[in-house]
């Protein structure tokens, strides 16, 4: 058997396998519900329920279906269009600038009449509250989950204070051009909510109140969250139509799909790309989009690491046969050629290009003083599912078998989802990354700080960032210190060409794919623009 149709038989069997025996929820059943507006039940990749809790967990998808749902953020992200690329928007903030006599320094003017779920006004002091609850450490609201999620985000953050009821000040450790993008990650919870549950951040989930378009009416953790539309949200044009969703965690490939097909859910985020074509003849919509999105494997640079060695980088990247990929994918993917497809303005004029070339991959091991006969071994950690990771394990085991054709033996370390993340921001010198040299996760890539410069950056390494392998090059860093000092457009943009076409040159990582984000709906659901975007809006949605 070759080892395309091995591949496509794992990939089947690890999707369809399981739909023929699904027995129905009776919870999920009932869910349908008749009330006006109808209810939604998503079927996400999450492992658990988002943490309602402000700054949520699950990752990117955590923010996209409990994050921007229930909360906002002082800047938000417009995503109301499916052809073109989503950008930043007033949210909390009406308006902000930076200091044109100090760069440093950024005054946000904050929106009128804005009132928590609970009631309360939304005002510079919340601010404060909510930035202290992720940096200030003995600040009473200090919660070490949100800080995790969140203080990350936002590194260049040195001070903050409101001037007025109205007015909030930041300033950033350095001229940030980017800081805009960094506050659209932060997100406000209610401090009078968390006052009235006794100061206690776990009480807090079962009675959360942000200011989002939707509110929490159940919280039950690995089994469901339920909201319901804010009414008085203060965008009026985004006041839900739906008058329940429920968000279900089914982290398996084939139960989402399964549940689909059952009439469990209305909307399954990743389907099984092999049912795809079971689903479309039932009358299932199939939606997908371009979006900021890389599938990588992010190598080890600590000391051993066989991934120093850039023959052994630019190989592995050499080895892949992505177009075959596609194909097992039921073409749900674009071929990785750098963090950013080729046709991003970003992408610039890379020297090294990635593609299968499998003689000039074996001539680099060869050089390198391996081969199939004598492999160097590499460890991966990888997970079975989670936000936004594709289908990982078929896709690891295609890389698997394709890296050993060239003399490079792959062991895997398979880590639920959360704790991959915790074991990314730990750093590859961490014991939960358990001597690994390379980790895989799916990367958001919608700004240049979380594209680029969080996995690289040498002052990022652990505990300060996501620099997970450790990467340390004085060159990168002189390229990210002017695409956050610049802002003029047209001299950022080169910095950022200049910068991905180091990542491509120096094979710094093993680029995979970019996803195109599909979901499955069931074609009761009217409504849904998908965005060029990590996030969606949901308010538009209705059920026919």
């Amino acid at each position: 058997m070759s080892r395309f149709s091995r591949r496509q038989m794992l990939l089947a069997g690890a999707s369809a396998a399981a739909l023929p025996s699904l027995r129905v929820d009776p919870l999920l059943a009932q869910s349908g519900g008749t009330q006006s507006g109808g209810t939604l039940r998503i079927a996400m990749t999450a492992a658990d329920v988002p943490l309602p809790n402000g700054q949520t967990d699950q990752g990117a998808e955590g923010m996209r279906f409990v994050g921007y749902n229930v909360f906002d953020a002082l800047i938000n992200w417009d995503l109301s269009s499916a052809d073109k690329a989503s950008g930043l928007i007033p949210g909390l903030a009406t308006s902000w600038k930076v200091d044109a006599a100090d760069p440093t320094r950024w005054t946000f003017t904050l929106r009128e009449g804005v009132k928590f779920h609970d009631g309360s006004a939304f005002d510079a002091a919340a601010v404060v509250w909510n930035y202290d609850k992720i940096l200030k450490q003995d600040s009473p609201q200090f919660d070490p989950r949100q800080a995790g999620q969140g203080r990350t985000r936002i590194p260049s953050v040195k001070f903050y204070r409101a001037l007025d009821a109205k007015t909030v000040e930041f300033i950033s450790t350095t001229p940030n051009a980017l800081f805009p993008y960094d506050i659209s990650w932060i997100l406000m919870s209610s401090p009078a909510q968390w006052e009235k549950v006794g100061r206690d951040w776990t009480k807090f989930l079962n009675a959360p109140s942000g200011t989002g378009p939707w509110k929490v009416d159940r919280y039950v953790p690995r089994e469901r969250l339920e909201m319901l539309p804010n009414a008085e949200y203060w965008d009026a044009r985004r006041r839900p139509k739906l008058a329940r969703v429920v968000l279900i965690p089914m982290p398996e490939t084939s139960a989402r799909t399964a549940a689909l097909l059952a009439g469990q859910v209305d909307w399954a985020e990743t389907p099984a790309p092999d049912a795809i074509p079971q689903l479309k003849s039932r009358g299932f919509q199939i939606v997908t989009n371009v979006y900021p999105h890389n599938w990588t494997w992010h190598f080890s640079r600590v000391e051993g690491s066989p991934w120093n060695d850039i023959r052994i980088r630019k190989a592995a990247n050499l080895a892949l046969d992505r177009e075959a990929m596609v194909t097992l994918l039921g073409g749900l993917m674009v071929p990785g050629k750098g963090m950013v497809p080729p046709g991003s303005p970003w992408f610039g004029k890379p020297g090294f290009e990635v593609k299968c070339d499998l003689a000039a991959a074996t001539k680099l091991m060869t050089e390198a003083g391996y081969s199939k006969a004598r492999p160097v071994s590499v460890k991966a950690i990888i997970s079975p599912g989670g936000s936004g990771q594709m289908q990982p394990l078929p896709m690891n085991e295609f890389i698997q078998q394709s890296l050993a054709e060239i003399g490079i033996k792959v062991d895997f370390e398979v880590m639920e989802w959360n704790a991959l993340v915790a074991s990314w921001r730990a750093g590859a010198k961490h014991d939960s990354s358990r001597g690994a040299h390379s980790t895989n996760s799916s990367y958001f890539s919608q700004d240049p700080f979380t594209c680029l410069i969080r996995h690289l950056e040498s002052n990022l390494v652990a505990p300060r960032g996501t620099n997970w392998g450790y990467y340390v090059d004085p060159v990168l860093d002189a390229l990210f210190e002017k695409i956050r000092s610049s802002f003029d457009p047209a001299e950022q943009l080169a910095a950022i060409q200049k910068t991905h076409e180091r990542f491509v040159d120096e094979a710094l990582f093993l680029f995979v794919t970019h996803d195109v984000n599909p979901r499955a709906l069931s074609p009761r659901v009217k409504g849904f623009v998908q965005a060029q975007n990590w996030y969606q809006d949901i308010t538009p949605v209705t059920m026919g």
